[in-house]
């Protein structure tokens, strides 16, 4: 080979740190959140959450594990109840479990602390749900919520932010593995100037 093509060459392995693109290294390619520490982590945080509350469904951690990663990346309950072939009910169960709330979890029609408040003296949801002319599945959905959100406050939300941490960490890591990739093949190709005199 001649000169510049050895010096592409050279570029190219140091870039891709070998000499061959192997299939481990082809499947890694793109966000590391696929990979088993990753995985790995947010099991270990689902497992402290089973430690410290009573989780009240039966999904196990690898469901959980789906579950935290796809709220995570913006689907409904809906989505994810099909992702797990489960019902929508259990996945907001699962999600208070893990302290997973959305916005509208809190946006109740009714005011909350009122709620928690007649709850809490023994009210009966039924009579609770007739007084606010709601359901009482209603009722029992803000009341999850409410005590999700105050588990959380009293962990200082530090699971569910652990987990954004572990997934917010893989994003960045597998965009910037992307970049330096493309960077590195930019610069290796940059300077290169098609042969001219290429004889046939």
């Amino acid at each position: 080979m001649d000169e510049k093509t050895e010096e592409l060459r050279d570029i190219f392995m140091d870039v891709a740190d070998g000499e061959t693109v192997t299939e481990e290294q082809e499947a890694s390619r793109g966000s590391l959140a696929d990979r088993g520490d990753v995985a790995d982590r947010l099991a270990g945080v689902v497992q402290q959450l089973r430690e410290r509350y009573d989780f009240r469904t039966d999904l196990d951690d690898e469901a959980l594990c789906t579950l935290v990663r796809r709220f995570h990346a913006g689907e409904t309950d809906t989505d994810i109840a099909e992702a797990l072939d489960v019902s929508r009910h259990t996945v907001f169960r699962a999600r208070m479990d893990l302290h997973l709330l959305r916005d509208a979890d809190l946006d109740a029609p009714f005011d909350l602390p009122q709620l928690r408040d007649r709850l809490e003296r023994g009210e009966a949801v039924a009579e609770v749900a007739d007084d606010l002319d709601v359901s009482a599945s209603t009722v029992r959905r803000y009341r999850d919520a409410v005590a999700a959100r105050d588990e959380s406050r009293a962990a200082n939300d530090r699971y569910r932010d652990e987990f954004a941490s572990i997934l917010g960490d893989a994003d960045i890591t597998g965009t910037l593995t992307e970049q330096v990739k493309q960077t590195g093949l930019q610069d290796a190709t940059e300077d290169a100037e098609p042969e001219s005199n290429v004889q046939f």
